[in-house]
């Protein structure tokens, strides 16, 4: 009999201690937080009318856009001004920066430039002749650098001159 009422006593605390309500600490805290103090929740900020913008900018040069080159008008500027009539060399196709002095050569007296061009066409070039898109004209042919004298328009209309340097660029070090 003591093994029956030991063997009772254990099922009637097993089913005892199953009985309980499952969850019951988080249902009492769900229930004690909707006493707690709440936080305020600060408006919207005011919405400002539509100001529209008018854009007036119409007649100014696009920075994106290649330049409209102009002659200037007779009387205007310093009188200096590119030769329009004159016709253009192979290497003025090209901007001054896309193009690559890779060595110089010497025949009789003259001295040569070997100008590479973006599309890997190599070019022989001498004093008087002409690079890049600014009228660059070549003043002197070093063995490091090609000096050139550009004529660029400025914002105004009027034509300055630019002095400028293509350095011999060392292909082996690439």
């Amino acid at each position: 009999m003591s093994r029956h009422f030991l063997l009772l006593s254990m099922v009637c605390i097993w089913l005892t201690a199953c009985s309980g309500e499952q969850y019951s600490d988080l249902r009492k805290f769900v229930k004690d937080a909707d006493n707690l103090p709440h936080g305020r929740i600060p408006p919207l900020p005011e919405v400002k009318p539509y100001e529209p913008f008018a854009y007036d900018a119409y007649d100014l040069q696009d920075p994106f856009k290649p330049r409209n080159i102009q002659a200037p008008k007779r009387g205007a500027g310093n009188g200096l001004q590119p030769d329009f009539a004159r016709r253009k060399e192979p290497l003025e196709a090209y901007p001054l920066e896309n193009l690559r002095m890779v060595g110089t050569l010497q025949q009789q007296k003259d001295t040569y430039a070997l100008v590479k061009g973006p599309d890997n066409n190599l070019f022989r070039v001498k004093r008087g002749n002409y690079l890049g898109q600014n009228f660059g004209v070549i003043t002197q042919i070093t063995e490091s650098a090609i000096k050139l004298k550009e004529i660029v328009q400025d914002s105004g209309g009027d034509w300055a001159e630019r002095l400028s340097t293509l350095t011999l660029i060392d292909d082996a070090s690439k």
